[in-house]
């Protein structure tokens, strides 16, 4: 699946096939997590961790606060709905 977002190690995946609500998975080399992107009352909030450090999710959560209206914008393009 290509990546919606790349930060260092880590990509923000969005699956076409996936159900709302609008969300990202975010996969590192070691760790997975999923974050709701609260479409298009943001910011993104954590609703799954697979063994990310707090560190690294902090590192995630700035990345795509940064980006989070560009990822909507992919979700809706993929699903046709926010």
């Amino acid at each position: 699946m290509p990546a919606i977002k790349r930060m260092g190690g880590i990509r923000v995946v969005i699956y076409p096939n996936d159900h709302r609500p609008a969300h990202g998975h975010v996969i590192g080399a070691d760790c997975e997590a999923v974050f709701d992107l609260r479409c298009p009352h943001w910011p993104p909030e954590l609703r799954e961790n697979y063994g990310c450090t707090r560190q690294e999710i902090a590192t995630i959560r700035v990345g795509l606060d940064a980006d989070v209206g560009a990822l909507c914008k992919a979700w809706r393009t993929i699903h046709g709905y926010p």
